[in-house]
């Protein structure tokens, strides 16, 4: 299981390892057994669900506004320094 999961672990942890996916495989076992015939599945423990607005279209803020506490403009456009080099290393 460790190098499926590509672990590294050392013998020692090898035992505990052992021992704890036994334990969780047992509790599973234990799962298996209970009848579930009539219950429903679900996707959550809680049920909930999202209240989203509706998406209508709305007038977007004037760039003047936009760009009001821009460090440097150059509208409509924001002044960025570069960040993508040329190729040449420098």
């Amino acid at each position: 299981m460790a190098k499926l999961a590509r672990l590294r672990l050392e013998p020692e942890e090898v035992t505990s390892m052992a021992h704890q996916l036994s334990h969780v495989l047992g509790y599973i076992s234990k799962l298996n057994e209970l009848d579930v015939t009539n219950v429903e599945p679900m996707a959550h423990a809680m049920e909930q669900t999202n209240v989203l607005r509706q998406d209508v279209p709305e007038p977007g803020l004037p760039v003047e506004q936009i760009l009001a506490n821009a460090p440097e403009k150059d509208p409509p456009f924001f002044k960025v320094p570069k960040v993508i080099g040329d190729g040449s290393g420098a």
